[in-house]
């Protein structure tokens, strides 16, 4: 193999494993029961990012595979299309790391970080997540909604730790728009 090509391959192995990385000085929760957080979530609040772009009434349902990976179905309305989109995915747990730390894939063999960095750990009625770096944030809720007093609380817990929490996106969840 030429040395260019083993480079190549090199690099792409580190941009490949860079992907799951949890950002500097954070830290995901460390107790997550998986089976309770399984279900849907709504998210009430992203740092935007090109593949929900204009999407509304944007969830996640995460439900458990035979082979104990987690089905992931995110979906999201655009109203500009009048269509929703659906992305099919899986988590797995990011090997030696705290439980509130997945790899995400929706196109093998390229993987995305999800690490929980807060969780209501009595009820699961919220999860704050963050991407590999301080650029991906979401703020997610089991109702379309989140009590302002949370969501505010949230919102300085996450602006503390250096995410720019001036430039989330609140996506409109609708009920009624119907569901196809």
């Amino acid at each position: 193999m030429s040395r260019s090509i083993r480079s190549m391959l090199a690099l792409a192995l580190v941009c490949l494993a860079g992907c799951v990385d949890i950002p500097e000085g954070i830290h995901a929760v460390e107790h997550v029961d998986m089976r309770r957080y399984l279900g849907t979530w709504y998210e009430i609040a992203r740092l935007e990012n090109h593949f929900e772009k204009g999407l509304e009434q944007v969830s996640a349902s995460y439900s458990l595979n035979e082979d104990g990976s987690i089905r992931v179905l995110n979906r999201g309305y655009e109203p500009e299309s009048n269509a929703w989109h659906d992305a099919e995915g899986e988590a797995y747990p990011v090997e030696g790391a705290q439980k509130g730390r997945l790899k995400v894939t929706f196109f093998w063999p390229f993987y995305g970080a999800y690490n929980i960095i807060f969780l209501d750990d009595k009820d699961y009625q919220y999860s704050v997540v963050a991407g590999p770096d301080r650029s991906w944030l979401w703020i997610l809720a089991r109702t379309p909604t989140m009590d302002a007093n949370l969501l505010h609380t949230l919102l300085e817990k996450t602006k503390a730790l250096g995410f720019d929490t001036d430039s989330l996106v609140y996506p409109r969840q609708n009920p009624g728009i119907p569901v196809s």
